[in-house]
């Protein structure tokens, strides 16, 4: 890649994950994954993590990107359900900072990818249900490598140049119930939900971590660039609206 002016480079916005204790400081933080933020920089953009807090929709509106990370379980109560004894603690706070994030992005018509738990959020954000605990299957979705099938048409498949993929792997729970506007375009060999897509909204979702070996795996990285490159184009239309605007007004 070129090198690249940093004023040129598309705002992506990275909420923010609370943390109770972090090395160095003496109190709570809000942290991102350092992958993330190196495969969003990688991509030509310039990654700002957003931390937990109100008026998260007019927050966002100078962003032209988002992507959603993974983390912890949701509550099982933001779908409806019993908590199942597998399912582990949940944050309230970063719960409802995420959720209503997620409809944020959505409303604001931002480009976005939805890493793992960022995908799941979306789902119950427009009122979906998870699997609280995968069944037992030969893939073991916490800890390992698979492979996942995507539709060829599908945005995901067409971003990383291929309908069959190798994907890194962490999570113990799954989509189950779509939520409004989504569909499922990819699926691991047991079945478990991996992509999906918004019948309207600009999203590229995935239950796998990209970031994980983006570095040394290009079809990985393509997730970021194309969402920095969707982020690019949105903020060129934006600018471009906002340049016709002001021609009106002088005439």
């Amino acid at each position: 890649m070129s090198e690249i002016n940093d004023h040129d480079r598309p705002l992506i916005a990275v909420p923010g994950i609370r943390s109770a204790s972090i090395a160095g400081l003496r109190r709570s933080g809000t942290v991102a994954a350092d992958k993330i933020l190196e495969a969003i920089f990688r991509a030509g953009g310039d990654p700002v993590i957003v931390p937990p807090g109100p008026r998260i929709t007019h927050r966002l509106a100078p962003f032209d990107g988002v992507v959603l990370p993974g983390g912890a379980d949701l509550d099982p109560a933001t779908y409806g359900a019993e908590r199942d004894p597998r399912t582990e603690a949940s944050d309230p706070v970063q719960d409802e900072f995420d959720l209503t994030t997620a409809r944020a992005v959505i409303e604001l018509e931002l480009p976005f990818l939805a890493i793992c738990r960022g995908m799941q959020v979306v789902n119950v954000a427009l009122g979906g249900t998870l699997v609280q605990h995968l069944p037992d299957s030969h893939i073991w979705h916490r800890e390992c490598m698979h492979q996942v099938w995507m539709e060829s048409g599908s945005a995901v498949a067409q971003a990383m140049g291929g309908r069959v993929v190798e994907v890194s792997s962490y999570h113990h729970q799954a989509v189950d119930r779509l939520g409004a506007g989504l569909q499922v375009v990819g699926r691991a060999e047991d079945g478990c939900i991996e992509v999906l897509e918004h019948d309207s909204a600009p999203m590229l979702g995935v239950q796998w971590h990209p970031e994980d070996n983006a570095d040394t795996a290009p079809h990985q990285q393509a997730l970021f660039d194309a969402t920095v490159e969707r982020a690019r184009l949105a903020r060129a239309r934006r600018d471009e609206l906002g340049r016709a605007l002001v021609r009106t007004k002088e005439n």
